[in-house]
């Protein structure tokens, strides 16, 4: 048989075209699962990355960037342009973005089973692509760990029935979720994101983790909730915040191992002190990545000395 795949991520790949007052657009490469899979490669790890790009001058940024990192990048060569999202920053560092995408991913064929899928944002909600990553994700599973982000865009999610049925479809299929509580509240206006977490974790998933910008992470168990602060740092921006928590949750867990053939089972059994780990590795690498321009995640050395002794 041929060696796994040891992380496939499926998903889209955006440019971040950051817009800052009396200053000229800066273009980050971007786009949540491209941003996992770089910061995933970034920790030491072999990524996959199945994705689109377009042969423009931003495909091929892209394309460079995560070759740099060491992520293997597959395309099906049918993207025109490549996606790009205006970003705007306020203040205190808080992004906001208008995209122009289009997600087209046709019928997934690997030579190579992964170890484990992590899917999520536009890829997993957006037609006609969606339907290709979520078919996908439902074959791997059988053989693979899976973890999902939704990261809502709510301009780019349609109607908002649809899109909570899309998410909890993708929940469902999952191992390991992670959402924000901005997520959340958009997902489900008014209700408290624990509860939340504690329905999607009756639905699949062995944890279902809530991210809470400064006040820190939530983990959510079938027993019990863990909780840990965010780590202080000076905020620049919080471009690609979320997507350092999940290439931190997941290199945590690896190295717990937790994913991977039997990983699901096992996941199943997480204690607290387990729990509490993986939190802080997901929440120190996100402090490393706002604390810098655009989605920059920490390499292992810089995730280290953000954990400290």
């Amino acid at each position: 048989m041929l060696d796994r795949i040891d992380l496939l991520v499926i998903g889209e790949c955006v440019a971040d075209i950051v817009r800052l007052p009396d200053a000229p657009d800066q273009v980050h490469p971007g786009g949540s699962p491209a941003n996992v899979a770089y910061g995933l490669a970034r920790l030491g790890h072999g990524v996959t990355l199945l994705t689109q790009l377009g042969p423009d001058g931003n495909g091929r940024r892209i394309r460079d960037h995560l070759n740099d990192a060491g992520v293997e990048v597959r395309t099906d060569g049918a993207m025109a342009a490549t996606p790009s999202a205006a970003v705007t920053l306020d203040d205190t560092g808080t992004a906001a973005y208008t995209f122009e995408i289009t997600w087209t991913l046709g019928p997934v064929s690997l030579e190579q089973p992964p170890r484990h899928v992590h899917t999520g944002s536009i890829a997993a909600v957006m037609a006609p692509g969606a339907t290709a990553v979520v078919a996908a994700v439902d074959s791997l599973r059988k053989a693979a760990t899976v973890s999902y982000d939704p990261n809502v865009r709510p301009e780019l999610m349609g109607d908002h029935e649809a899109a909570v049925r899309e998410v909890e479809r993708c929940v469902a299929l999952s191992d390991v979720v992670k959402a924000s509580d901005e997520d959340l509240e958009w997902l489900y206006p008014g209700q408290e994101p624990g509860q939340v977490a504690e329905r999607w974790l009756a639905t699949g998933p062995a944890v279902v983790l809530v991210t809470r910008g400064a006040d820190g992470a939530l983990a959510v168990l079938p027993d019990e909730q863990v909780t840990v602060d965010a780590l202080p740092t000076e905020v620049v921006d919080t471009v690609g915040a979320g997507d350092a928590f999940m290439s931190g949750t997941l290199h945590a867990l690896a190295a717990h191992g937790l994913l991977g053939p039997g990983g699901r089972d096992r996941l199943r059994s997480l204690d607290r002190a387990t729990v509490t780990d993986v939190l802080r590795h997901a929440s120190a690498s996100a402090a490393v990545t706002v604390a810098r321009a655009g989605a920059n995640p920490p390499d292992a050395a810089e995730l280290a000395g953000a954990l400290g002794p």
